[in-house]
């Protein structure tokens, strides 16, 4: 039964994923922390971070750690493979008739307007992991409850990511190590 969930739940993800990893993470959240509660919104945000530091898409890395997660080997299979199949049959329609059709004014329309509605849904993903990062997904946006290190943190890693634009890996190991420390310690 867990399987058919996984492959349902990645089939949906796959099929409605729209404008890339990032854009699909509010439909992946939705599957696997709210409607089948599978993880945490803590948990989530962690295989989200792991699955930005592994080299693939973010939602093919996040279906195979869930899948993983619920039903060993098989599971990674079926949920990186309903992730994928709907793309791939998607791609292959589009491909044919975007060629056969790409310089029609409503193709181009279509395009144009779907753009913002990608940024959209990368600002709400966006906010959310920032939110359980910095609020440790409780749901509480009190300032009592906000982590300042992970606030200075983010802060520094911004700034040195924008002034001295170094190879992001190296941030996200230095800001993994600077992590370690702190929370290990603390």
């Amino acid at each position: 039964m867990i399987l058919l969930q996984l492959l349902w739940a990645f089939v949906q993800v796959g099929a409605f994923s729209f404008g890339g990893g990032y854009a699909a993470l509010p439909l992946i959240e939705q599957q696997v922390v709210i409607e089948h509660n599978w993880l945490t919104p803590q948990e989530f945000t962690d295989i989200i971070t792991i699955s930005q530091m592994t080299p693939g898409p973010i939602a093919i890395n996040s279906a195979s750690f869930v899948g993983i997660r619920m039903a060993g080997i098989v599971g990674t299979v079926v949920a990186t493979f309903g992730c994928i199949l709907p793309s791939l049959v998607i791609v292959l329609l589009l491909a044919h008739f975007f060629f056969k059709y790409r310089n029609l004014r409503m193709v181009q329309g279509i395009v144009k307007g779907l753009r913002p509605g990608v940024v959209a849904l990368i600002g709400a993903s966006g906010f959310g992991l920032m939110a359980t990062s910095l609020w440790g997904g409780e749901g509480n946006f009190a300032i009592a409850n906000l982590d300042w290190f992970a606030i200075a943190l983010f802060a520094v890693a911004l700034a040195v990511l924008r002034k001295w634009k170094p190879n992001p890996i190296y941030v996200m190991v230095g800001c993994g190590i600077v992590g370690a420390l702190f929370y290990g310690l603390v």
